[in-house]
């Protein structure tokens, strides 16, 4: 296995690739679908639509032991208290997984029948998380061992780049050692980013940054906010792997190192990981 931080651009010289992936509504490990093999990391979500789904730290290490990807498992806020978070982190470090995303968990809704918890925010979970990694716990009480998870959070450029750089800031003084998007469209938002995060915090970003490239396809389901040219391509048959491999042709020429690459997600919940990997043999030489 190895951490997100031994693969980026900026160890390798190439790009790096998370893979986003689905737990299946199952608990068997054959019901867990074989991911890209090209991708770099395969990043296990936490009940994406918010539908009971295989735990993300079980499905980690399932696509670690059963399809050998190097995992990344997610862990929300809205679902558990402090006690129950550290302790699933502390099962995760007994399976020897290393890496974490952290979010906060779409909002529930009435249809939901499930309650709300978010006993941490993001940000303090994140912090939590490496004050695991020293060696203490929430209640300031020793470990017998400390952790040594590689912590991701997220970022949503959509929602404001300013506001988005200043809370990336908060997240990367908690210990954020990367950062994952959702699909950027506009190229000129990575330089708007970068600028921002050196305007608010007076440094120049001191983490990766995997800016998010979604695959579409018609009646298909996104979370970003996809401009009317994709739409009108996708309509008029353009492949969405096509559009896909222009949308990260355009990042990396502003500047863009690593990707977090979403598959297709259809109205079902199910995903297109053959996309993905049509996706990642062309990009990756």
């Amino acid at each position: 296995m190895a951490k997100v931080v031994d693969r980026i651009h900026a160890q390798t010289g190439g790009p790096a690739f998370i893979c986003d992936y689905s737990p299946p509504r199952s608990g068997r490990p054959e019901d867990v679908p074989a991911p890209p093999q090209s991708a770099d990391f395969v990043s296990a979500a936490y009940n994406p639509g918010r539908a009971v789904r295989m735990n993300p730290v079980a499905a980690a290490a399932v696509l670690r032991d059963h399809h050998g990807a190097d995992p990344i498992f997610t862990l929300a806020t809205r679902d558990m208290n402090r006690l129950a978070l550290e302790s699933l982190l502390l099962g995760a470090q007994a399976l020897g997984l290393e890496n974490v995303i952290v979010v906060a968990g779409d909002p529930l809704g009435a249809r939901d029948s499930a309650s709300p918890v978010y006993d941490y925010r993001p940000t303090e979970l994140i912090a939590s998380i490496a004050n695991l990694n020293t060696g203490s716990d929430h209640r300031g009480s020793n470990l017998r061992a400390p952790t040594d998870f590689c912590i991701g959070a997220t970022v949503d450029l959509g929602r404001g780049i300013e506001s988005e750089a200043r809370l990336a800031s908060r997240k990367v003084a908690a210990g954020a050692h990367f950062l994952i998007t959702q699909p950027v469209f506009d190229p000129a938002d990575v330089g708007r980013f970068a600028d921002e995060y050196v305007r608010g915090s007076g440094q120049p970003l001191p983490v990766p940054v995997f800016y998010g490239v979604g695959l579409m396809e018609p009646n298909g389901v996104s979370f970003a906010n996809v401009p009317r040219w994709v739409t009108d391509d996708l309509a008029a048959g353009r492949s969405g792997v096509d559009i896909a491999l222009q949308a990260w042709d355009s990042l990396r020429s502003a500047g863009a190192a690593d990707c977090y690459l979403v598959p297709p997600i259809r109205r079902n919940g199910a995903r297109d990981y053959d996309a993905a990997s049509r996706f990642l043999r062309q990009v990756i030489t």
